[in-house]
């Protein structure tokens, strides 16, 4: 009997290897990592918000309506508790999602606002917080694509015969990702360039 139970103890790790323990705990670890740079890059941008918006409101105090849904989407997104579980739960996500795009296209707004102020275009401040902007957009466009790469690997892990049969003993399960209809906007930071000349005058 303990004979069997060492052999037991000695193959287990064989077996669990074959049928894809070990890469659904690699690619789990990666979705992670993954998904915490994400909300790294977001909290980043919300951050910037404020400021922002404070800084075009000196500018521009008129504009109210597209401040003022600024301010609504980024506090939308502050009222979502964005923890590593929510990447579990497909609606949670969803709604993590779409509360990130709201804020986005609030941004996208303003900035096309902006474009009527070259006193505000000139601050030094303002464009500070833009080139803080541009950048953070970047980094938020990198960090979904590896997201998205990350859960393609995962989730083709647990549904692969052997491995899904792994899976279904230990509780894995698919996890959802950035949907199709925002690849356009994943793959495409919003334009946040404030150097291009001005239309001539007619």
């Amino acid at each position: 009997m303990r004979t069997q139970f060492w052999i037991l103890l000695l193959i287990s790790p064989l077996v669990l290897s074959g049928c894809g323990y070990n890469t659904l705990q690699s690619t789990d670890e990666q979705i992670k990592a993954s998904w915490a740079e994400v909300l790294n890059q977001y909290k980043r941008r919300a951050d910037l918000v404020p400021n922002l918006v404070n800084v075009v409101k000196g500018f521009a105090t008129q504009e109210k309506q597209v401040l003022t849904e600024v301010t609504q989407a980024r506090s939308r997104v502050g009222g979502i508790q964005a923890t590593p579980e929510l990447i579990n739960d497909t609606e949670a996500f969803s709604k993590f999602q779409n509360a990130q795009g709201e804020l986005s296209s609030a941004l996208s707004r303003l900035m096309v606002v902006v474009e009527n102020y070259p006193e505000l275009k000139s601050d030094a401040h303002f464009r500070d917080l833009q080139a803080q902007l541009e950048g953070t957009e970047n980094r938020i466009t990198v960090a979904r694509n590896r997201y998205i790469k990350a859960v393609q690997d995962y989730n083709v892990t647990v549904r692969s015969f052997p491995n899904n049969l792994t899976a279904m003993v230990l509780g894995y399960h698919t996890k959802p990702s950035f949907t199709v209809e925002n690849e356009h906007e994943i793959s495409s930071a919003p334009v946040v360039d404030f150097n291009r000349a001005e239309p001539a005058m007619k």
